[in-house]
């Protein structure tokens, strides 16, 4: 019989000081929540307990906590959740315990505690290390801030990645290599640049369509893009997936490989998503988005989940297709045989002698030329 894969759990913190105009996730004010918020913490526990029955016995690798802002949030909540995590499922030997942080001074200063609590990853969402920028990004921090949290962090946790946004209007490729220097000389292991994208709904949305401002064209976009890999593999990091850098295999995101390598997951806290996969086959998960919604479920029926679907074949290969391209290793096309693809099929061959993907027997896999335009790539593969 083959053993469960490996399991990962995400936790979802909704609140934030600041909600930043080019944020499309499901997040809610910070302030006069603090009821509510003692009330989530424990549906949060309920909610895992109920999972931990549906996944039977699993090794958990990563424990994640996002946002929102989960660095707002109490430690000793952090520290019991973790805890519980534990007990549930077996740990790893390596466990990864990440949180997300903002770096303002009063986050900071929880920097030690969330160690304390199990925290042994701090992702540090820096967006830009330019005052001009961060204003534009509508952070409520500045660049001295960022560079005080990011030594903070480097003190209080063994692991440190950053989050930075480019192609934002105005920044030129010199800057942008400038900019990724300096905040190289902090001192993260992993890099999380992300390009600039203008979600639908949000303020920035509403910015553009009434033209007040533009972001770059696809050539400049296409040009930072270039200038991220050309510093970031001088530096000595590798992009092992399309917006992600670690400075070595040990470095890397072992919960977002959970994600990309498409084993099951746990989605905890309002609008979490999860992958579970019984006796029927996988399935998706959705909790309910507003945190009264996703307790008083969790009082109800023991689970926050909204939604619940079984995913067909088809739908689980695609899926697999469309995270797992986006990491070096790509997929192997024995978890594609739904999709009928292999290394002979048209599409595949078409592709390979394009440049787009590799020429490998075993693994569909996007060359560096193929990431570039992933979107386009995996739409012919599953078309």
């Amino acid at each position: 019989m083959t053993p469960a894969p490996p399991l990962g759990v995400y936790i979802h913190w909704p609140y934030c000081a600041r909600i930043c105009p080019y944020c499309d996730f499901n997040v809610f004010r910070d302030r006069g929540r603090a009821d509510e918020q003692a009330a989530l913490v424990q549906a949060i526990a309920e909610d895992l307990k109920t999972q931990a029955a549906l996944t039977g016995p699993r090794e958990l690798v990563s424990i994640f906590f996002g946002g929102g802002t989960p660095s707002l949030m109490d430690p000793q909540a952090v520290a019991d959740l973790v805890a519980l995590a534990g007990r549930l499922w077996t740990p790893a030997s390596d466990l990864e315990v990440s949180l997300e942080a903002n770096p303002t001074d009063a986050e900071t200063a929880r920097f030690a505690a969330l160690a304390d609590a199990g925290v042994e990853r701090l992702s540090l969402g820096l967006q830009a290390l330019d005052d001009a920028a961060l204003a534009f990004l509508g952070r409520n921090h500045d660049a001295a801030a960022g560079r005080r949290a990011a030594a903070a962090a480097a003190r209080a946790f063994p692991r440190l990645s950053v989050d930075l946004i480019y192609a934002r209007p105005g920044q030129t490729p010199a800057a942008w290599r400038d900019e990724l220097g300096e905040a190289l000389a902090l001192g993260p292991g992993h890099v999380s640049p992300y390009q600039l994208t203008i979600e639908a709904g949000t303020a920035f949305d509403r910015a553009v369509r009434r033209g007040r401002f533009a972001p770059p064209d696809a050539d400049l976009a296409a040009e930072l893009f270039e200038t991220t890999q050309a510093v970031l593999e001088q530096a000595g990091f590798d992009a092992y997936e399309v917006s992600n850098h670690a400075r070595g295999a040990a470095a890397r995101s072992r919960h977002n490989l959970v994600y990309w390598r498409g084993w099951d997951y746990v989605g905890a806290g309002p609008g979490a998503h999860g992958r579970l996969t019984g006796a029927t086959g996988r399935e998706a998960t959705i909790a309910h988005a507003r945190p009264a919604d996703y307790i008083a479920a969790v009082r109800e029926t023991g689970l926050g989940f909204s939604s619940r679907e079984p995913l067909s074949p088809v739908e689980a290969a695609e899926e697999r297709l469309l995270l797992g391209l986006r990491i070096v290793e790509g997929v192997p096309f024995a978890e594609l045989a739904a999709l009928e693809l292999s290394p002979r099929h048209p599409r595949v061959v078409g592709l390979a002698e394009a440049g787009l993907v590799a020429d490998d027997p075993e693994r569909l896999r996007a060359t560096p030329a193929g990431r570039l335009v992933l979107d386009s790539l995996t739409a012919r593969l599953v078309a």
